[in-house]
């Protein structure tokens, strides 16, 4: 089986140092797991190919889509990985769908149910605990954004929102704001993140950030990790900077029953899938951010402690087959620096 692999921000070489450092070590990664099969990779023109690995670079110029479309027939399957934003992923995932090429990973519908939260939030909330969400539109009036927030408030004039794009990736664009004023500067921010002409609003919940690493066959979903996120508030902005995997809490098998119960909730997420999180540790209780139907970033900690090759279970997830036991030995810290993703095992 020929497999085409490609890391989209490594690929287009993002402004972004601290992205591109976590889509390379995820491609490295996920090369190093399929090491036993024929396996392909894309690199810009003029970049020297990805050495020690049995995969072959393949130099590519000019847009990634149209590439895929001319060229993708000579796979047997890709794993594509992409950032949601503008629903690029889903775009991808849609291209090699309708060439008839296997994808390794989620199918496009819930790729696309996915990437924009406001569709995420209407698909969970009535099945897991998902932090409310209303749609904001850019282009309402200033009297109609105070209206939306009078009406979304439950109770408190002083509980701080969180505003962020609705098909944003990672940290990009979310910013926690205590005021009208703010809430103004901040939609005016936004816009930079999004072509899509509104974004969403949500109550402000404190508490540990985390996510969950699941498998699934597009039924049946596994929890593999809890993994706690390295974040921080900045000037209203929230910044990620890496993370622990993985990482022990009281609340541990409630969050991880519930990521898993919001990935079967969506039909045809398949493959690795992640479940970003909130644990409240005051009230008890777990709320899910936003589903990655992709590979992310604690891929790389997971592969070094699991008691299997997670490239290979991805591909047999896909494929059906998921495994029946799983052991964690170790805990590995993933961080930024630079424009590198540091990878240490602490025990």
């Amino acid at each position: 089986m020929k497999i085409l692999v490609f890391e989209f921000a490594t690929l287009n070489k993002l402004e972004d140092s601290s992205i591109t450092a976590e889509g390379s070590a995820m491609l490295q990664a996920l090369l190093e797991d399929l090491d036993e099969f024929k396996t392909y990779n894309l690199i810009p023109n003029g970049s020297e190919a990805i050495k020690s690995f049995k995969s072959k670079s393949i130099s590519i110029t000019g847009d990634l889509k149209d590439w895929i479309r001319s060229n993708i027939k000579q796979f047997d399957a890709c794993i594509p990985i992409a950032p949601e934003e503008n629903n690029l992923l889903y775009d991808l995932t849609r291209i090699i769908e309708e060439q008839d090429v296997e994808v390794i990973g989620s199918k496009s519908d819930a790729v696309k149910k996915t990437t924009n939260k406001c569709d995420t939030y209407n698909a969970l909330k009535n099945k897991v605990s998902i932090i409310k969400t209303e749609k904001v539109y850019f282009e309402d009036s200033i009297k109609k954004f105070k209206e939306q927030i009078d009406k979304f408030n439950t109770g408190s004039d002083k509980q701080s929102k969180v505003l962020k794009p609705a098909d944003g990736v990672s940290c990009s664009g979310v910013n926690v704001i205590n005021s009208f004023n703010e809430f103004i500067a901040a939609k005016d921010q936004i816009k930079m993140h999004t072509q899509l002409p509104y974004f969403i609003l949500q109550d402000y919940i404190s508490g540990v950030n985390v996510s969950v690493s699941l498998l699934s066959n597009g039924e049946t979903a596994i929890p593999l990790s809890l993994n706690l996120q390295d974040v921080s508030l900045e000037s209203g902005e929230i910044k990620y900077h890496g993370g622990k995997v993985p990482f022990e809490h009281r609340l541990s098998d409630i969050v991880m029953e519930t990521a898993k119960n919001a990935v079967e909730s969506i039909d045809g997420l398949r493959g690795y899938v992640g479940v970003d999180m909130i644990l409240d540790d005051e009230k008890n209780n777990v709320y899910v951010v936003e589903i990655n139907s992709r590979v992310t970033t604690p891929y790389v900690a997971l592969r070094k402690l699991l008691n299997f090759n997670l490239g290979e279970a991805i591909i047999n997830s896909v494929h059906g087959e998921l495994p029946t036991e799983i052991e964690l030995n170790g805990q590995v810290h993933f961080y930024k620096e630079g424009k590198t993703l540091r990878v240490s095992v602490l025990k």
